[in-house]
């Protein structure tokens, strides 16, 4: 875990709200809460590729029509779903030990300039969410102008 990790991000952000203003108007809200802590629980990997970005994010128990992937403005990938508590489907049953993650799954990324954020494509296989973001093609470079000389 290393200090750019979604968790110190959040933490620091809390931290200079607090120093900037000493009145309660700062507290953050609880939606901002439940973001932070989705952000700083949901693992992801990002690679890049010569002609892509894949954002590769652990969405566990999520079916792919559970998952949000949407580009904000600002040239933000935000990753979302949510994981509910399965129903008790057995008269009698109940739970002795509950492990395995529930709630709100949620990464963002800010995509880099060369990133085509209009051709973003997203496959979800085995609870593994891959989200590939093409390049742009590089800019062609500037010729130089040839200026014709007339005689005068």
């Amino acid at each position: 875990m290393g200090i750019d990790s979604p968790i110190f991000h959040a933490l620091h952000h809390l931290l200079d709200a607090a120093a900037d203003d000493k009145t309660s108007a700062n507290i953050p809200s609880g939606a901002y809460v439940r973001d932070a802590k989705a952000m700083a629980a949901t693992p992801a990997d990002v690679k890049e590729y010569p002609n892509s970005y894949a954002f590769i994010v652990d969405m566990p128990g999520l079916k792919s029509g559970d998952i949000k992937v949407q580009v904000e403005e600002d040239r933000v990938l935000l990753i979302s779903g949510e994981r509910k508590r399965e129903e008790e489907k057995e008269a009698g049953a109940k739970y002795v030990r509950m492990e395995r993650r529930i709630g709100k799954l949620m990464r963002k990324f800010v995509l880099p300039e060369n990133a085509d954020a209009e051709a973003v494509s997203a496959v979800c296989q085995d609870g593994v969410l891959t989200v590939t973001v093409p390049k742009l093609a590089p800019p062609e470079p500037k010729k130089p102008k040839t200026i014709e000389v007339k005689i005068a």
